[in-house]
């Protein structure tokens, strides 16, 4: 009995430590999307589109970078 009392206290505090960090808006930064072709490609072609189409899902900006 004595254990199911201290695992709910330290539940309940990491509960209560949790929520500052629940309240943050996701994401804070822009989204950098790696694309790991040349740019001008398909692949990068693609990978615009679909920057793209997050960015308006998402509310944020979505950069691509071509490595």
């Amino acid at each position: 009995m004595r254990k199911i009392s201290w695992h709910c206290l330290c539940g309940l505090l990491c509960a209560l430590f949790a929520l500052p960090v629940a309240a943050q808006n996701f994401p804070e930064k822009p989204i950098t999307l790696v694309v790991p072709y040349t740019a001008g490609g398909a692949t990068d072609v693609a990978m615009r589109a679909l920057a793209d189409a997050m960015g308006r899902q998402l509310g944020q900006r979505v950069i691509v970078e071509n490595r």
